[in-house]
């Protein structure tokens, strides 16, 4: 149901189809029309060709429509599929003790910024969220990661499989799509999950059950001796990652502080963002909570997959 409904717009275009409520013929029922358009989103004429060509059967017709929407879909996905896509969104998504954050790509920042991609984007966070539902273990923190192909064989509560569903956007917005990569997190006992991306709005902490979208993203595991959440600080350490690219969280008795700050690796020793004065280390003491793992995105960045066939193919191309 996530894109059948501009999905469909694209489907007969002919003006014989483009008519008005008052054009529907005596043979069909307003109810059946009304019902239809009601269940499935589809526009008018879609709906009334469907109820046209199954005697006004409601349940033929609207599997008519979902198999015209995905054939569509498919068709235009094999159009396209060479097609680069270098822009795209990070989606964070965090839920009581569960995280999700993915990477979904497009060919242009138009497309990357229209609100059927960024509800995709959602939709695909959410399918990977539930799979940390299907997850039961006894450590204080699990995580799984998902490349393209594992992404795109994911059944949906909707129906077919997330492969399905992106066919279906790119039918609907007319350019190459693609679901990159994906990471889930899930803790347990007195972890805790926070999450964000950027850009986000001005003056929002991390946010729970809401997909953030934007070019960046972080999720952190943290525990905290704090009786009350500071949202405010929980967004600051996604913004040190997000912005300064640690390597590691760090431990003081084996990792010493960089000679040029500028180098730093570790997430203790970097200097605190909003305040230059601290190193993160320090504020994270102050605030007495421990990072126990963390993950970053950034849209368009090569991963260490790619990194890797990259050196291979460097390394054989020079011994040839």
């Amino acid at each position: 149901m996530l894109l059948q409904k501009l999905c469909m717009r694209t489907l007969h275009t002919t003006r014989q189809l483009c008519v008005s409520g008052a054009g529907v013929g005596a043979g069909m029922q307003k109810s059946a029309l009304a019902a239809l358009r009601k269940k499935t989103g589809y526009t008018f004429a879609n709906c009334k060709k469907a109820l046209e060509l199954h005697n006004n059967d409601v349940q033929q017709a609207e599997k008519w429509l979902h198999e015209q929407a995905q054939s569509l879909g498919w068709s235009k996905a094999t159009k396209v599929a060479d097609r680069v896509t270098t822009q795209g969104l990070v989606g964070v998504l965090v839920s009581g003790n569960r995280g999700a954050m993915v990477e979904l790509n497009c060919e242009t920042d138009f497309v990357a910024r229209n609100d059927t991609f960024k509800r995709f984007v959602d939709h695909v966070s959410r399918i990977v969220l539930h799979y940390t539902d299907l997850t039961e273990f006894d450590g204080d923190l699990w995580k799984l990661g998902f490349d393209s192909d594992a992404l795109k064989n994911l059944a949906t509560p909707q129906g077919g499989n997330l492969g399905d569903h992106l066919a279906l956007l790119i039918g609907a917005m007319g350019e190459n799509a693609s679901i990159r990569r994906a990471l889930c997190f899930k803790v347990n006992n007195d972890l805790r999950l926070a999450g964000y991306a950027h850009p986000a709005p001005t003056n929002v902490g991390t946010i729970q059950n809401i997909t953030q979208v934007g070019k960046y993203g972080a999720i952190v595991a943290f525990r905290s001796k704090q009786e009350f959440d500071d949202v405010e600080f929980q967004k600051s350490i996604c913004q040190q990652i997000v912005g300064m690219k640690p390597l590691k969280v760090g431990e003081y008795e084996k990792d010493k502080p960089a000679e040029n700050k500028d180098d730093e690796t570790c997430l203790i020793h970097q200097e605190y963002l909003l305040d230059a004065d601290k190193t993160m280390g320090e504020m994270l003491q102050e605030q007495q909570i421990q990072v126990v793992d963390y993950h970053r995105f950034e849209c368009g960045e090569k991963t260490q997959r790619e990194l890797a066939e990259i050196m291979q193919n460097q390394q054989r191309q020079s011994s040839n």
